[in-house]
């Protein structure tokens, strides 16, 4: 575990599809970000908080994206890729790294917000580099590597500040095909 102290310059990068989907998949439930924002940081300085998410054309996405604003994030978005043969990608791992990169050198603490494993060679790098690493995420769906790594791991599987039920909730998700398909939970 980490030391933190309130002279600490803190930087929060959340990818945003990765905790949604592990809170969806693991506890039918949606991420409560503005709680993950608080733990990150503590009493400690926040620099800069950015959630990176995907644009999908789907309903009440803008509002979603709001609701991260006024939770204190900045949003960097990008659209969803759409392949021949309709398979579809959306994710930041560049975007993120690339951030982290740039801002380490005004920040005592990266407190990175995902469990993907393709993070490990970044988490080595900052750490190499002399960086405090935190990363937040769902334990269950968390790379051991991450885990490892971190010099403070949060696991938000230990409390359910960190979820919100899905209840009334209405989703879009797309089939093996592509297709939109409505739930509703």
């Amino acid at each position: 575990m980490s030391i933190r102290n309130n002279f600490q310059r803190v930087g929060v990068f959340v990818d945003v599809q990765n905790l949604y989907y592990s809170a969806r998949n693991i506890y039918n439930s949606r991420v409560n970000f503005s709680e993950i924002l608080k733990e990150a940081v503590g009493d400690r300085q926040l620099i800069r908080a950015i959630a990176y998410v995907v644009k999908a054309d789907m309903p009440e996405e803008q509002s979603f994206f709001d609701a991260l604003s006024k939770a204190g994030f900045e949003i960097q978005s990008k659209d969803l890729q759409t392949f021949y043969g309709g398979a579809q990608k959306g994710d930041w791992d560049v975007g993120i790294t690339m951030d982290i990169i740039k801002l380490m050198n005004k920040l005592d603490v990266v407190v990175l917000c995902s469990g993907d494993g393709d993070f490990a060679p970044l988490l080595e790098y900052l750490q190499m580099s002399g960086q405090l690493v935190e990363v937040c995420a769902f334990g269950k769906s968390t790379s051991s590597k991450i885990k490892d790594l971190a010099d403070n791991f949060i696991d938000l599987d230990l409390e359910k500040k960190y979820l919100m039920p899905m209840r009334g909730f209405k989703f879009f998700s797309r089939n093996l095909t592509g297709k939109k398909t409505e739930e509703r939970k």
